[in-house]
């Protein structure tokens, strides 16, 4: 219990910090600041579509069906954080660039991203066999993942971007944040990686319980 709580005085000290320093870039003013959380939520969506891939491949291997529920929540919880990097980069269009959607190719490829992980759960949904979706979706997620870092880490980086470019290394590699900005955002990337395990484990023991009573009924 201990840790939860240090999670959300930690989480909420980084809220408070990330309004109250300085602006991470003083080109784009204010709007900068939704970089601590736009960033960390995109990492967080390619950790859990990477997990929904591992224990995809598991699932495969043993045929345990604890594998395929590990699999669907962490694709769950990558598309909801998918989602949310979706609304803030947004929203950061709609302040610098006067629209909340200009099909960016930034904004493209996670617009596809979300298609993709959104026909994993329609297949999901199509499949009545337990057996037979585990499998097949097993294999789509395997699939579905090889896309991702093509559509997060290279298209954007190969075809001209409105995105800022240079937001935390420039082409050398070298760290273009300032000590108080580099500190903040990679804790939030910590903070919002032990925010993602934590759901995770949650989602995994109300998953565990759902089982139990259906197992049960039957």
């Amino acid at each position: 219990m201990w840790w939860k709580i240090l999670l959300f005085l930690a989480m909420s000290a980084l809220i408070v910090l990330s309004y109250v320093t300085p602006m991470p870039q003083k080109q784009i003013g204010e709007a900068s600041r939704i970089f601590y959380y736009h960033i960390p939520q995109a990492w967080i969506c390619v950790v859990a579509f990477a997990m929904s891939m591992v224990f995809s491949i598991r699932y495969l291997r043993s045929h345990n069906i604890g594998e395929d529920d590990k699999a669907v929540v962490a694709a769950r919880l990558g598309f909801v954080f998918c989602l949310l990097a979706t609304i803030t980069g947004s929203i950061f269009a709609r302040v610098t660039w006067g629209s909340f959607w200009n099909w960016d190719p930034r904004e493209t490829s996670i617009f596809i991203l979300l298609l993709i992980y959104g026909a994993y759960f329609a297949l999901r949904g199509a499949v009545e066999i337990e057996e037979k979706r585990a499998s097949l979706s097993a294999v789509y997620s395997i699939f579905a993942f090889v896309t991702v870092p093509f559509l997060i880490f290279v298209v954007p980086r190969i075809v001209p971007s409105l995105h800022p470019e240079d937001s935390i290394v420039d082409e050398n590699l070298k760290f273009t944040m300032g000590p108080t900005v580099r500190t903040i955002f990679f804790s939030s990337l910590a903070l919002f990686t032990g925010l993602y395990f934590w759901m995770f484990n949650l989602a995994r023991r109300i998953q565990r319980v759902q089982r139990i009573r259906l197992e049960k009924e039957i």
